[in-house]
């Protein structure tokens, strides 16, 4: 945990949380700029700024806990759908450098829409440019 970071400061009780899970190692609470009511935030009490740290020990259960807020938006907030979201780095919109997976239930009706525009590649031959790219990386110790 790093003194600085509002999340490390949520584990440790030093700032105000609406808790709604918790074990050794994984705490859920209520985001307090929700996008929708009921927008929880799943994060690691270690502090991992960039998901590709998380060891894969943590990471297992992260993914349960975020499945398991789902279930319960559904099932307890009559949920008709929920996105999960995570931003990994500033380029991407993360704001709290400490992993961060956003569970938030969705309604038919509840106005929000996610506003990025669908692209497609110029060159036919990208994809496979693309793909050949990070296959050599999966590939790289």
């Amino acid at each position: 945990m790093t003194d600085s970071c509002v999340f490390c400061r949520i584990v440790r009780g030093e700032l105000p949380s609406t808790r709604v899970y918790e074990d050794e190692t994984i705490l859920a609470f209520l985001d307090i700029a929700p996008i929708i009511p009921g927008h929880t935030l799943v994060i690691p009490k270690a502090h991992y700024e960039s998901l590709a740290e998380v060891p894969e020990a943590c990471l297992g259960p992260l993914l349960r806990v975020a499945q398991k807020i789902l279930s319960a938006q559904l099932k307890g907030l009559g949920a008709h759908g929920v996105n999960i979201f995570h931003a990994n780095g500033s380029a991407a919109g993360q704001v709290v450098p400490h992993v961060h997976f956003h569970v938030i239930p969705r309604y038919r009706e509840d106005g929000h829409r996610w506003n990025w525009a669908s692209r497609s590649y110029a060159d036919p031959a990208e994809p496979a440019r693309l793909a050949e790219h990070i296959r050599r990386a999966l590939s790289e110790p």
